[in-house]
């Protein structure tokens, strides 16, 4: 099934890329797909086709500074801006789509901003599907490199620095890692200001996990080397009966592209349809 192409803007005026798969039959509700860091949403396009063979419409969109929407890349002057946009997008997919239960799904970064804008914003949802959120990273980084990280953000807070990142680290099918390393939109660089940002608001979802307002299914792979288990685990517990974890032994970072991928999006589906 191929993707319907839209734009809109955000509410700073950058013209935004979206993305959106429709079920040819009944559409049974809506879940908007918040991408991860250095990503886009055109690289979920059978996560799209799965949720739309059963029945799910789902509407993603390229971050501010990725992909194919405006913005200087892998940048944000407040983290607040990224759930702005959330908040807008979520409105105009829920405007194409009216009447419909709503679902948001993050994945890394993504899910980041999930978890914290259903702490912060507290909106109506049906419920929410965050994988490998990038509450804390797997291993981090020693007390130095967290102060000049914040030294820079504070002095050159635009500057895009190599990530360092391991692609390899993201699945165990080398074809995803091969075309992960071919993309065009995968630069590689990121700003010490975002990266602050999403560290800061990290630690803040973990510290009010307990205000969690709607059902929650959070996925992570222990073998992540990217971002850590340990503190999706953690952020479950202190979120109470209203999170469901679900630990993929063996799983890398993008659990929508490991080789059991077609396992993790039906634990998906029928979560999603568990609870309509």
């Amino acid at each position: 099934m191929n993707a319907i192409e839209w734009r809109w803007k955000s509410d700073d005026g950058l013209g935004m890329q979206a993305l959106e798969w429709v079920p040819a039959g009944a559409r049974r509700a809506l879940v908007v797909l918040v991408h991860g860091f250095d990503d886009h949403g055109a690289r979920y396009a059978h996560v799209g086709e799965a949720l739309s063979a059963a029945g799910f419409v789902l509407c993603s969109y390229d971050a501010r500074g990725h992909g194919r929407s405006g913005g200087k890349r892998a940048w944000v002057a407040r983290y607040e801006q990224l759930l702005d946009d959330l908040a807008t997008f979520l409105d105009l997919a829920a405007a194409r789509h009216p009447g419909l239960p709503r679902f948001l799904y993050g994945h890394s970064m993504g899910g980041n901003e999930v978890l914290n804008f259903l702490l912060r914003r507290r909106p109506k949802l049906a419920g929410a599907v965050v994988t490998s959120p990038w509450l804390e990273l797997a291993v981090t980084p020693p007390g130095w490199k967290r102060a000049v990280a914040r030294l820079a953000a504070a002095l050159v807070g635009g500057l895009a620095l190599p990530t360092g990142m391991e692609s390899a680290a993201i699945s165990r099918d080398p074809e995803v890692v091969k075309a992960y390393e071919a993309d065009p939109y995968v630069r590689g660089r990121i700003t010490p200001r975002l990266l602050v940002n999403v560290l800061d608001a990290g630690q803040w979802a973990l510290a009010h996990a307990g205000e969690l307002p709607v059902p929650l299914l959070l996925l992570h792979g222990d073998a992540d080397r990217i971002t850590s288990a340990g503190a999706s685990r953690r952020f479950a517990t202190a979120a109470g009966p209203l999170a469901t974890f679900q630990s993929w032994h063996g799983g890398f970072h993008e659990l929508h592209n490991e080789p059991e991928k077609a396992e993790v999006l039906k634990a998906i589906t029928d979560w999603l349809g568990g609870k309509l």
